[in-house]
Parts: C-alpha cells; structure tokens; sequence
C-alpha cells in the first residue's frame, strides 16, 4: 500500500509542499525582522523631530535634518494628543489627500490597526504630546505578500501538470481504445466473410429455405458489428438522417427481442427531425441504451422514447422504469468498466460516450434517476 502512494509524483509533492512552507516561514520571519526596523526608524525619526523643534547646535540640526529626510519609504501620519491630525505627514501621496478629505482619516485608522503610535511628549503641564502614526513601506508589503504570490505560481503549475497528464491520459485512452476497436473489426472481418459464402451455398439447397435467411440475418449482424467497430478511431462520414425514424427502426429491432412483458412507446415532437448523423453508430448508441434499459428492468416494465427538435439541439430521452442508479454511481456510469451487471466489461456507455461527444459533437448524461423507479438518460445533438 506505501509502495503504491510512494511514487515520483507524490515525492515532488511533498518537496514542493516543503519547499513552499520553508519559503512561507522565512518570509514571515523576514516580515517580522522588516517590521521591527521600520519602528526602529520611525522612531529615529521621531526623535529627530524633536532634536529640530529644540536644537541648540548646528551638528545636531544637521543630523536630525539628514535623518528625517533619509525617511522615503514608511508613510507617518503626526496627530496630538487627542488623535487629532495636524496636517504634518510624510511619504503620502497629496494628490488624493487634495481631492479625498477623508483620505488621511482612512489612512489614519489603517495605521492604527496596523502599528502602535510612536509618542513625543512636548509638555507634562499641562500635558501636550504628538503621536505618530506610521504604515507599512512598500518593501514590507512585497514580502508579506510573496508567499500568496509564490502559492499561486505553484498552485498554476499544478493545475498545468495536472492538465497536461489528463491529456496524455486521455490521449493514450483513445488509441487503446482505437487500436482495440480495429482490431476487433479486424478480426471479425475475415470470419465474417467465409460466413457469407457459406450463406450463399445454403441458399442453393432447397431444404435450407428457412434456415439461410435467418442466418443471413446474423451474418448481417455481424457485420454491422464490425463496421461500427472500424469506425471507432476515424472521423465518420455524418449524414442528415430523419431521427425519428432512425430511432424508430432501433426500437423495432429490440422489441422483437425484449420479451412481451416490456412495453415501448416512442413520443417524437415531429415525424421528420433532421440531423446529421453517423448512421451505424447512432444505432449503436440507441442499442445500448435500450439494453441498459432492459437489463435494469430485468425484462418487465416501460420503456419511453421522447424526441424533441428545439433551435439549435435536438433532445432524445430515453426512459426506463428500472431499478434506477444510486448516487454514488451517477458520475460512474461512463467510466471504462465501471458495470452493475454480473456479465460485461462496462464499456457500452463508455462507448456511447464516445460516440456522442467526440464523433456527434453531442452531449449525453443521466437527466434524471431514481432507484426502484428508474432512470432517464438525455442525449442532445446539434441540429
């Protein structure tokens, strides 16, 4: 079980995960490191404000000048002692103290909240005092900020390696897929073939008259069967069929195998819907959604077909009163094999799927099921 967690992609895991929280607590401490300069500053600066309201000597005046000009990156805001501002403030931008009154207000509290106010007592009595209120210099700000940069550039990353392996995966998904449908079609082709001749010969001795035809019938089976398998991998040929009917000559092929206790009913908004279709492998798709059906239903219920042409798509319902699909199984059901049955590989409505989508430039999924009153799949295509 650790073998199978303990891989390559989870070993990059893990060190991105550490290297990102290494990045993260180093940039908390540079923060931290930053932010008790800046005060110390501040109340370098502070102090030099005072050395310039009761300087005695030139030297001393000189000093505090060049120290509160040095000041060019943490904003200072100076109030009295009753939080009222005095309009002296450095490294705030004026054009929008000029057009916001309010804006040295709103600054003012952020400082607050931000740092405790550095105070220059100027008399004890009666007590007068300046408080000086200060921010974060931009270069605090980019390295509070950088780790939340730095989370995004590798959560990016990956989500595009994520992507990228899904569409490898998907990739080679298809040409397994590909590969097996041909090979199938491949194999049968041959078999098929001999069965046709061997049709034909039985068609010439009398006592086979009723025989020949319904192994003709088979034979004829089969190699729709494997057209649609040779399909499977290339780009069909669409042809504008009538839906209606198409859908009709497939429910008349499993009615006459679905036993008399499954009821059909097929409900078309119109007789003549047009779309452009893959004739063999619509087939296919209304083949197996049928024979879900009649799976579900254990050969006793309704089975209700409902086509309806709107602008732009086309809607075909197909309907069971079956057991229906848990929940849990919804978003399973198309998945490679993924099945309920006992028998089968699960890959009919993995096909079905596949048809839809990739060769119809259609959609398919479960509009609707409940268990033990059935389920109701949705096909729409393009018109």
């Amino acid at each position: 079980m650790i073998q199978q967690w303990f891989n390559w992609r989870t070993a990059l895991a893990f060190i991105a995960i550490c290297i990102v929280s290494g990045t993260i607590f180093y940039s908390q401490y540079l923060a931290k490191k930053i932010a008790h300069e800046e005060r110390q500053n501040v109340e370098a600066w502070v102090e030099a404000q005072k050395t310039i309201l009761h300087a005695s000597d030139s030297s001393s005046l000189n000093l505090a000048v060049k120290i509160s000009s040095d000041n060019n990156s943490i904003p200072i805001i100076e109030t009295n002692e009753k939080d009222s501002i005095t309009g002296n403030y450095v490294n705030i931008d004026s054009s929008k103290v000029k057009s916001d009154k309010t804006y040295l207000s709103q600054k003012l509290k952020e400082f607050g909240q931000q740092n405790q106010p550095i105070i220059l007592v100027l008399k004890e009595s009666p007590y007068t005092a300046n408080k000086y209120y200060y921010g974060e210099s931009v270069l605090l700000k980019e390295v509070e900020y950088y780790p939340l940069v730095q989370l995004l550039i590798v959560a990016l990353f990956i989500a595009v390696v994520f992507i990228a392996q899904r569409i490898d995966y998907q990739s080679t998904q298809n040409q397994v897929w590909a590969g097996m449908a041909k090979e199938t079609a491949h194999q049968l082709g041959t078999p098929v073939t001999s069965l046709q001749g061997w049709v034909e010969m039985l068609k010439e001795i009398k006592e086979n008259e009723k025989i020949a035809p319904e192994i003709e019938k088979d034979v004829n089976r089969l190699l729709l069967i494997t057209d649609r398998f040779g399909k499977i991998g290339s780009l069909p040929q669409l042809e504008e069929k009538n839906i209606t009917e198409q859908v009709q000559l497939m429910v008349d092929y499993i009615k006459r195998r679905a036993g008399s206790h499954v009821e059909f009913e097929v409900h078309a908004q119109s007789e003549n819907i047009l779309a452009k279709i893959s004739p063999p492998l619509f087939d296919w798709v209304i083949e197996n959604l049928l024979k879900n059906a009649l799976d579900a239903m254990e050969g006793n219920g309704n089975i209700n077909i409902n086509i309806e042409e709107h602008a732009a798509h086309i809607f075909i319902d197909v309907n069971d009163s079956g057991k229906g699909i848990s929940k849990n199984n919804v978003s399973k059901v198309f998945k490679p094999g993924f099945t309920t049955k006992k028998r089968g590989w699960g890959l009919g409505l993995t096909l079905t799927k596949r048809i839809i989508e990739q060769y119809h430039k259609g959609q398919i999924f479960v509009k609707h099921s409940e268990q033990n009153k059935g389920t109701t799949f949705r096909i729409v295509l393009n018109k």
